[in-house]
């Protein structure tokens, strides 16, 4: 990538390169991490995370949990909720019964695309709310009671 003798606008080139990759990987859905970028293009954190700024602001990127970034596709639009509640709605549609074992950690964790301690947050929020029980770290959680769903604009 050229560089520039200021470093001003290098967020830009870094935006644009960003932008021609998920232009050609239309399957992309998550971006680089901060430290990659930093490691790629040779820039500071600071141009990482304003390159990911100029893309939130186009529409492009959007932050996720983790402190990742993923595409935004025109026209295709995710479930917005918090975890807890994407989570709860699993009970519902899986129709798991009071007693039920639950998914483990690291299941929600893939079925998400998110970190284990980002959906352990998560899962003590619902053990709070009673839908959810543990006996114990390493133990399964269960079904406590089958949360009301709510409807989605």
């Amino acid at each position: 990538m050229p560089r520039h003798q200021s470093p001003r606008g290098t967020f830009v080139e870094v935006a644009n390169s960003l932008k021609a990759r998920i232009e050609e990987d239309p399957t992309m859905t998550e971006l680089p991490s901060a430290a990659d970028l930093m490691r790629d293009y040779k820039v500071s954190r600071g141009v990482a995370l304003r390159a990911f700024g100029l893309l939130h602001q186009e529409g492009i990127a959007q932050p996720s949990p983790g402190g990742r970034w993923r595409v935004t596709r025109a026209g295709a639009q995710g479930d917005q909720r918090p975890l807890d509640a994407r989570i709860a709605d699993i009970i519902a549609d899986e129709q798991l019964e009071v007693g039920a074992a639950f998914l483990s950690a690291s299941i929600l964790s893939a079925r998400f695309g998110v970190s284990r301690p980002t959906v352990t947050k998560a899962l003590n929020k619902l053990e709070a709310a009673g839908v959810l029980a543990s006996t114990g770290q390493g133990k399964v959680r269960t079904v406590r009671a089958v949360p009301k769903r709510e409807e989605r604009s």
